[in-house]
Parts: structure tokens; sequence; C-alpha cells
């Protein structure tokens, strides 16, 4: 792929008026009841969780949520969660498995919150454990990309039997700015970067990191955010009525084997 064509898909992952994750919640889902807390140290609203219905199913939906505006950005912090948004995620999942509720993410942030509050509040530990145990829910665990997929902010919400990704969302473990600094030595090569960082969903469809590309409008989910949910909530119907027809134990043995087979090469041994 191009550099100018990853590029525009950056930058429609990141464009201002890009649908986030509560658009889609409101447009997808029937009675939605937002919960808050982690039960350990606050709530974190860069993190949007709660309980709602799709098709009559009750389910359990985990977010990343940016602000559309300053202030609200200020208070999401731009989608970049702190520790106790992945506890509070793994605490909506763990309640999810124990009432035997499918959970569904939705991610969208340029990744975990690198502050030191952060640090010392541990949120390395925080994202390692959400990988752990969402690897072992004895539920069906669906996966949306719906813009920015950015490093362990994204994998902290990414563990799952089936990850799909909008048309012009975005994936990888660093940022382009930060992959051009750090190993073309150049932030302004940052187009040069997204290429070679293979981001795209045609990119990581072929690689078999996520199971399928989610159309979008021509110029973008902005300008057709109805159409973009509806596309959304038949896939999740569809995805929902197979993963829960397995038995759990089947359901965490496909999860793990999907993970363990991401950038395995058949190859000849050099």
């Amino acid at each position: 792929m191009s550099c100018d064509t990853a590029w525009k898909k950056v930058e429609l992952a990141r464009h201002p008026q890009r649908p986030y994750a509560m658009d889609y919640i409101t447009r997808i889902f029937d009675n939605f009841i937002e919960l808050h807390g982690d039960r350990v140290y606050g709530d974190d609203p860069a993190i949007v969780g709660g309980l709602a219905f799709l098709d009559s199913r009750p389910v359990t939906i985990i977010s990343n949520q940016k602000g559309r505006t300053f202030k609200e950005n200020v208070r999401r912090n731009y989608g970049m969660a702190n520790p106790e948004g992945y506890r509070k995620a793994l605490r909506l999942a763990k309640e999810a498995e124990k009432f035997k509720r499918p959970v569904i993410t939705f991610i969208d942030t340029s990744g975990a919150y690198p502050g030191m509050g952060a640090e010392e509040r541990g949120i390395g530990e925080a994202i390692a454990h959400n990988l752990r145990d969402f690897s072992q829910l004895l539920i069906p665990v669906i996966c949306i990309i719906i813009g920015e997929g950015g490093s362990g902010g994204a994998l902290g919400l990414g563990v799952a039997d089936k990850i799909y990704m909008l048309e012009n969302a975005v994936y990888s473990v660093i940022s382009p700015e930060g992959c051009a600094s750090i190993l073309l030595r150049d932030a302004s090569k940052a187009k040069e970067a997204a290429a070679m960082l293979r981001i795209t969903s045609e990119d990581l469809l072929n690689f078999k990191v996520i199971d399928g590309v989610i159309p979008e409008p021509a110029q973008g989910a902005h300008t057709d955010p109805c159409r973009t949910a509806k596309t959304i909530r038949e896939i999740l119907v569809k995805e929902l009525e197979n993963l829960c027809a397995l038995e759990p134990e089947d359901l965490v043995h496909c999860r793990n084997q999907k993970f363990r087979n991401i950038g395995f090469w058949e190859g000849e041994r050099l």
C-alpha cells in the first residue's frame, strides 16, 4: 500500500467528526445503562462500559471514548485510559461472565495514558491482567476497532473471539509519528512510517490479525454514521448467534489458538 493511501486512512481514523463509541452505542443497542468505577481507585471516563440489549439479547459493552470538545477531551483524557479504566473494563467483563452475557468492545485510542500517575498505579499490570483474563472468559467476546487502535492501550480491550475493523480504522504497535521519530529519526516521515507499519484494515486482514473489515461510506464513517452503525449491528447479531452456540471451553480454546497463531510463519526455517 502506498504512503499516501495509508496516511489517508490514518487521517480518516483521526477525523474530528468521526463517530466515537457512544455514537455507535446509541444507534446499535437498546436501553444502554452505563456502569462506573473499578472498585479500587475510581472511575475513568476514558473507558465507557455498561449493559444493553442487542436484538433482545443482553450484552455488556466496553469501549474507549474520546471527547468531541476540548472540555470533554480533557475529562476523557482524549480516550487514553488510566489503570482504573482497564480495571473497570475487567470488572465489567467478569460480571458479564457471571451472568453469561456476551461482551462487545469498541476500540478507539492512540494508546494507554503514559503519565506518572498511571505508572504509579500500575498501568502495565492492569493491561497485562486484561490480556490474561480476557483470554479465559467463558463467554463470547467481539471487538470492533472503530478508529485508532494504538499499542497496549488497544490490546487491553482487544482479546476477543472475533476482531473486526472499520475500513478506515488503523491498528498498530506505535503511531506513525512515533515510529518515524524512532526508526527513521525524522518525525516528518510519518507518511512513510504509516506504510511501513502495515496498520490498515486491508493489511491486517491479510496478516490474519483481524477477522473481517467493515465497509464505510466512500468519504468515511463520519459522512453517514447511521449506515455504518447498521452494518456493525448486522455483523454483531450474526457473530453472536454463532458464538453463543459454542461451548464455553471451545470458545476459550479457539480464542487462545487464534492469538497463538498470529505471526506464525509456515515457510522454510532459515
